[in-house]
């Protein structure tokens, strides 16, 4: 339990009376003070890397966030409630959604290659939807050398990441892929910066990964992106 989960459990609530069928249910919280969820079988974590490599998944990627974004539309937080961010938004006459704010391939559940549903709400915010796309992007167009697609993300050669970024913004149902790279790499430095911030509030697992040097990490991956940005169109 976080400060903000309070909030993160309004949203899993809305989802399932919208009927949402990706998120896991709230049951409560146990004598221990812990959440306690429905659990979603299937494969996640290292293995949701290779869900996304072929086309199929990729757009079913993709789709399932759009789904999630549509089912959360016109979502209010209750009063008196904040997110991660500190944020009791979106307002009523925003644009904004309630972004997932984690939606990386790690935190998908997939059964027979299709995804079935999305773990670790803990980061939802109010922001743009772009905010999420653009996270997504950042790992399964993805923003990173070949050496590690190759070795750690399952692909069997280096990938095409334009493509793969025109596939996953056809299938999310944009229009255009115009700023969409930029974004990508705007979502890395805020990144950063969230950890810093969280670090600093003393929240875990940032503290940790502060010590351990992941800034650095964050900071290498944004330099990346700007060098390589002519790979994305």
């Amino acid at each position: 339990m976080h400060p903000w989960t309070p909030a993160v459990h309004a949203l899993l609530r809305h989802l399932e009376d919208v009927g949402f069928p990706h998120a896991p249910q709230v049951k409560g919280v146990d004598e221990q003070g812990r959440e306690v969820l429905t659990y979603l079988g299937g494969e996640s974590g290292p293995q949701g890397w290779a869900g996304v490599v072929d086309d199929a998944g990729l757009t079913a990627f993709a789709r399932l966030l759009r789904a999630y974004h549509d089912a959360v539309t016109g979502f209010r937080l209750p009063h008196g409630l904040s997110w991660c961010t500190g944020e009791s938004g979106p307002d009523e006459d925003s644009e904004e959604v309630v972004c997932h704010g984690d939606f990386g391939p790690w935190n998908i559940v997939w059964r027979g290659g299709v995804p079935v549903g999305i773990l670790d709400w803990d980061y939802a915010r109010p922001s743009p939807r772009l905010h999420d796309v653009a996270y997504a992007l950042e790992y399964v167009a993805p923003f990173r050398d070949d050496t590690e697609c190759v070795r750690w993300l399952r692909y069997p050669e280096p990938p095409d990441r334009r493509r793969r970024l025109e596939v996953f913004a056809g299938a999310y149902g944009l229009t255009s892929t115009d700023g969409l790279a930029d974004a990508v790499i705007d979502m890395q430095e805020r990144t950063k910066e969230q950890v810093r911030r969280l670090a600093l509030e003393g929240h875990q697992p940032q503290v940790d990964w502060v010590a351990n040097g992941y800034l650095d990490e964050l900071a290498a991956r944004v330099a990346w992106s700007r060098h390589h940005r002519h790979l994305f169109g």
